[in-house]
């Protein structure tokens, strides 16, 4: 399709403007994606991202997992997948791996696991930079795909929008990952009515730690005190819920499992 023709159907196609999270994308033939974005005022949607796979495309570093962009597209009822214009990041989680925050947290027996383990020379949040870059990526990856398994396409959940969007700000300030990925699950299962009311078997550091998750924002989830044994009750609870509702395992979720076997 000619330049001029294609300008001559977005003439007759309303442009949309938004914020969004990227959740995920997919290649399209030899040079464009496939992406897959949250908005925060017209729900999930898929769009065609054309030469974004090339060297020189003006999507360049916008599409990664969580990042949270300003989109422009272009939407007909005739087609199911929008036309992206152009997006323009606004925070990238590849920028937001700080180090690790002192906090309540401490690891206790067992084996040590990529998010557990600590030195003794150090707080207990603290890890090899290698060691945080890695369960970083992982858990960004593990937040857009929940949001994307739970988010119904172009269905508005503006608060989907804002859970996905407080995890940059808990990346931002150097949250510990851990206790992040069980916060993020809990509010996750909580706004869609899947946590139980009544979590009678549950142990009281655990119920301890959902109390203190209720008051504070992720940015600050390390000064609610937690140890690595609740941390796993908890992560049990939640993959449990997670993979009766959704009726699959997560593809991020066999790699943060992969990641705690060879910490």
């Amino acid at each position: 399709m000619s330049g001029a023709l294609r300008r001559k159907i977005q003439e007759f196609v309303p442009l949309y403007t938004a914020d969004a999270l990227i959740l995920r994308t997919y290649k399209l033939g030899e040079a464009d994606r496939i992406v897959v974005f949250l908005t925060r005022d017209r729900g999930k949607k898929r769009g065609v991202a054309k030469a974004a796979r090339r060297p020189r495309s003006r999507f360049l570093g916008a599409l990664e997992p969580l990042t949270e962009v300003r989109v422009a597209y272009f939407e007909s009822e005739r087609r199911e997948l929008v036309g992206l214009n152009y997006a323009e990041t606004v925070r990238s989680p590849l920028a937001l791996g700080g180090p690790a925050k002192a906090g309540h947290y401490v690891g206790e027996g067992g084996p040590a696991s990529a998010f557990a383990k600590a030195t003794a020379d150090r707080s207990a949040f603290a890890k090899a930079p290698a060691d945080r870059e890695a369960e970083h990526y992982v858990l960004v990856e593990y937040v857009a795909e929940l949001l994307d398994e739970w988010a119904p396409e172009a269905d508005v959940d503006e608060r989907l929008y804002r859970l996905g969007a407080s995890m940059l700000d808990g990346l931002a300030a150097g949250a510990p990952l851990e206790p992040l990925a069980r916060y993020f699950e809990y509010w996750l299962l909580r706004l869609q009515g899947l946590y139980p009311e009544s979590p009678g078997t549950l142990s009281a550091a655990a119920q301890a730690f959902l109390a203190g998750s209720r008051t504070v924002a992720p940015p600050l989830v390390g000064t609610v005190p937690v140890d690595a044994r609740t941390l796993r009750e908890l992560e049990n609870v939640h993959r449990a819920l997670i993979a009766t509702h959704l009726e699959k395992t997560l593809k991020s979720d066999r790699v943060l499992r992969e990641l705690r076997r060879h910490a």
